[in-house]
């Protein structure tokens, strides 16, 4: 087939999750139950947080930085999976998909830059109990998101110019049911060698940055924790990252299974199945981790809860 220029690219066609009819209305009801879920469990915690002056530490700053972040991914992919089960439309522009790309990859790049800077927030407050709100003073809490921001803006502005430079086929159809990197790479026409050498170079160093840096944290905790003497003390200090663990935990345990289903399958339904483990679960769960098992949030959420009854 004959490449044409990417200017000359009007739509692309994401995945059809099924072709049954009977099933569209119990997927749409399904996806749109888990999207509410999602962006109330968040605003829950982004509303308990900034509501209450005894969560304003660093712990739950960076807590609400990923509720932000856990919405805003949800609603980068969410619609429109929804408009194309309601519409019977898989069709998405050019401009959309590279739009809907860009976020995509801002915000996931985010998500893990947040983890690891929660790690590190983790390693401080049960390493240098003493010196925890010394060393996460407000500055630095401020330089961790800007800079998490920054380099995630200039990822996902990589990684979209790189798509720029491609030419695409007339099978334009997107094997995932939103517009993901490797899924727009596998139908482009022209050369994608450079593409692949520079997104496996910038991922690797990327994930080799802030896996490193959580396992470092946690190991350092974990050696930190066994030199307390009683059994009270170490549960104490473990339940103050409980939490983070069981994030990180689920997000990059689902974000592996989404890569190596793509790697060991040929079926776009089993990858899209893993993609969307990946892309939906966690941000749904990451609420529910946070407030039931943090005494302080259920405290704030309670309180929250509270007011809103008396109000009405």
């Amino acid at each position: 087939m004959a490449p044409i220029n990417q200017t000359e690219v009007s739509e692309f066609f994401l995945l059809k999750l099924t072709d049954d009819p009977t099933l569209q209305p119990v997927l749409f009801s399904l996806f749109l139950s888990i999207y509410l879920v999602t962006i109330l469990g968040n605003l829950l915690i982004l509303l308990a947080v900034s509501s209450d002056s005894h969560l304003h530490t660093p712990m739950f700053f960076f807590l609400s930085n990923l509720a932000f972040t856990d919405i805003w991914i949800s609603t980068t992919t969410i619609p429109k999976m929804l408009l194309c089960i309601q519409t019977q439309n898989q069709s998405i522009t050019y401009t959309g998909c590279l739009t809907q790309l860009y976020f995509f990859l801002f915000f996931g790049t985010l998500e893990n830059f947040l983890l690891t800077v929660m790690a590190y927030d983790r390693y401080v407050a049960i390493c240098h109990p003493l010196r925890y709100m010394v060393v996460m003073n407000p500055q630095l809490c401020a330089l961790l998101s800007l800079v998490s921001l920054f380099v995630s803006c200039v990822i996902a502005l990589l990684y979209s110019l790189m798509v720029l430079r491609l030419s695409f086929c007339t099978d334009l159809e997107i094997s995932l049911f939103f517009c993901g990197l490797a899924q727009i790479m596998k139908i482009a026409c022209s050369d994608t060698l450079i593409n692949n050498i520079v997104i496996n170079i910038v991922a690797l160093a990327f994930c080799g940055v802030c896996i490193s840096g959580i396992i470092a944290s946690y190991t350092k905790i974990v050696l930190s924790v066994l030199k307390i003497p009683s059994a009270g003390g170490k549960y104490k200090a473990f339940s103050t990252c409980g939490s983070h663990l069981s994030v990180v935990s689920l997000f990059y345990g689902s974000g592996f299974g989404a890569y190596f289903s793509s790697v060991v399958s040929d079926s776009p339904r089993t990858i899209a199945v893993a993609s969307m483990m990946y892309m939906i679960v966690p941000q749904m769960v990451n609420p529910f981790m946070y407030s039931l098992k943090n005494g302080d949030m259920m405290k704030a959420l309670r309180k929250l809860v509270q007011r809103k009854i008396c109000l009405l």
